[in-house]
């Protein structure tokens, strides 16, 4: 997952966000991820952006603040890059 956030943001800066491996896009935290025994958990920075996809992300469990992507079904580059552009959105509008 993290090669596939760097082929959508490739100026992206690896940081840690509250304590996780996370992506920076300009003045913004766009993701952020964890690694699991059984899953990737993907965390949005945001309150609202799962939301915003229910049907795209019905395959996943999905909690208020993440998505658990099994390890041996990975989420599609399509809609990572749904999620991560909805992200620089809301960044940008604030």
């Amino acid at each position: 997952m993290r090669k596939r956030i760097l082929e959508i943001v490739p100026s992206a800066q690896e940081v840690v966000s509250y304590g996780m491996p996370a992506f920076k896009v300009e003045d913004g935290v766009v993701c952020g991820l964890l690694s699991n025994k059984n899953h990737v958990g993907y965390y949005p920075f945001s309150g609202s952006i799962l939301n915003l996809f229910p049907d795209e992300l019905s395959r996943y469990k999905v909690t208020k603040s993440a998505i658990h992507v099994p390890v041996d079904k990975p989420m599609t580059k399509a809609l990572l890059s749904k999620l991560i552009r909805a992200r620089m959105k809301e960044i940008k509008a604030k």
